[in-house]
């Protein structure tokens, strides 16, 4: 899209928010009801899309994304009245007489950034937020996810008028182009290394940000685990979306005394739930492209795979994989591998696991299977991290109750449920003062031992 397009949709969305129409929750409400039913419409366009994007399976599609999407509304059809209150809150004695209160209110003008990996619940999440909120939004989805690109523009440009909320499809060009003008916020969702490049335009505007970036997200299978369930649950998360998630579980710490058995488990389990040879299993998705691919395949060490290792570069497909006797040298613990490889490094001694994770960057999830009360309580209380897991993987970020984001390198900020509301909102701090008093201990001449008195009683 050539720029003065980019920058007449900018204008017309200031112009708009500046008018106060997102400022009704009615307006906000009937907005987010209209994409309500404009995602259930194009149902099974978003999967098709999101099939040729990634390979999706239908099922996986809705649990994933669509449904997800859907639950997002849902919850904030029924609560933006509620959030958008004003809350009353205690004034001290020496502002009497006045009421105080925090007023949420929109940004304004929001940009989203959104990534290829779940292109479409991670385009339309942050726009349920903003929009609830109160702001007007333009969303730049990832060129990798075309297909998922186009659908998504068709949902918001039926659902919405585009003063309200807008795509702009493109590459590098637009998202350099939109990272150049004003908004009043930034949300962007993506790896580090773009995030820090986000981070450094929009502090030459002073634009507050949120980042949801990634990292290694390290999983712990102590000696006390119930292993038979842990792998079940491991596999799942870690070759979901064919290991393409940023909170899937990076590698894994496993006491040595169970290692054995947990990798006879995991065996077990991908064949249970990815069939005896994944790479013709229908559902098993794909890498995203050729790029990411030989990535992948330059992190396994043959030496050390256990299971799987094998490709079809063809169909940008890779087995579910699992390597065994993981140091932290390996290129595979180098950087975060978003893909179906599963590392397994292994420890005796659980002090040596809190100072290996504690050394490293904060991760986005973290996950512990563990029945030992003791072993659990260090993990959530020592280690800094997004969010995670107690016997379960990625399942924390599925519900509007909770905020999801990362914290050190894996993130500011945090979405979903009131946690979105409040991202996409400033909280005004305002203070009624009455007219029909005006206590005189605050002006000068400040001379009077009285009201120096009165001053300290009341501020003490």
């Amino acid at each position: 899209m050539e720029e003065k397009n980019i920058d007449n949709i900018v204008e017309k969305q200031r112009e708009f928010f500046k008018g106060g129409r997102t400022l009704d929750v009615k307006f906000r409400i009937n907005a987010l009801k209209s994409l309500r039913e404009c995602i259930k419409k194009y149902e099974k366009e978003i999967a098709e899309a999101l099939y040729n994007d990634l390979g999706k399976s239908e099922y996986e599609s809705y649990m994933c994304e669509i449904g997800m999407a859907l639950s997002e509304i849902t919850y904030m059809v029924k609560h933006t009245k509620r959030f958008s209150k004003k809350k009353k809150v205690h004034t001290p004695l020496a502002q009497f007489s006045s009421k105080s209160y925090v007023k949420p209110c929109p940004y304004g003008n929001v940009l989203v950034m959104s990534p290829w990996n779940y292109p479409f619940l991670l385009s339309i999440d942050p726009i349920i937020d903003a929009v609830s909120a109160g702001n007007t939004v333009i969303v730049k989805p990832s060129a990798y996810s075309p297909a998922t690109s186009d659908i998504v523009e068709k949902i918001i440009n039926e659902s919405f008028l585009p003063e309200h909320v807008s795509v702009i499809k493109g590459g590098r060009k637009e998202n350099s182009a939109l990272l150049e003008k004003k908004f009043d916020m930034v949300f962007f969702t993506g790896s580090q290394n773009v995030g820090k490049e986000v981070l450094r335009h929009t502090a030459e505007t002073l634009t507050p940000v949120v980042l949801e970036l990634g990292g290694k997200s390290p999983c712990i299978v102590d000696s006390s685990a119930k292993i038979k369930l842990a792998a079940k649950r491991i596999v799942f998360g870690k070759y979901l979306n064919c290991g393409q998630t940023c909170v899937a579980p990076d590698y894994i710490l496993c006491h040595s005394s169970v290692k054995a058995e947990f990798i006879k488990e995991v065996i077990s389990q991908i064949k249970e739930q990815y069939g005896e040879n994944a790479l013709e299993n229908k559902d098993y998705g794909r890498i995203v492209n050729e790029k990411h691919f030989d990535r992948l395949c330059g992190l396994i060490d043959t030496d050390k795979v256990v299971f799987g290792g094998k490709s079809n570069k063809e169909a940008l497909k890779i087995e579910p994989t699992v390597m065994d006797n993981i140091t932290e040298n390996d290129a595979i613990m180098q950087e975060e591998i978003f893909g179906p490889l599963m590392p397994i490094l292994t420890y005796d001694n659980f002090d040596d696991v809190i100072t290996f994770i504690q050394e490293r960057q904060k991760p986005l999830a973290l996950y512990v299977f563990s029945s030992n009360k003791k072993n659990i309580k260090r993990v959530t209380e020592q280690i800094s991290y997004g969010g995670g897991c107690i016997n379960d993987v990625i399942i924390h970020l599925a519900t509007s109750e909770m905020g999801f984001g990362g914290v050190g390198e894996s993130g500011m900020g945090a979405y979903h449920g009131k946690a979105g509301f409040d991202a996409f909102s400033h909280q005004k701090s305002i203070v009624n003062k009455k007219n029909w008093i005006d206590l005189p201990m605050r002006y000068q001449p400040y001379t009077s031992s009285f009201f120096r008195r009165l001053l300290r009683f009341f501020l003490k």
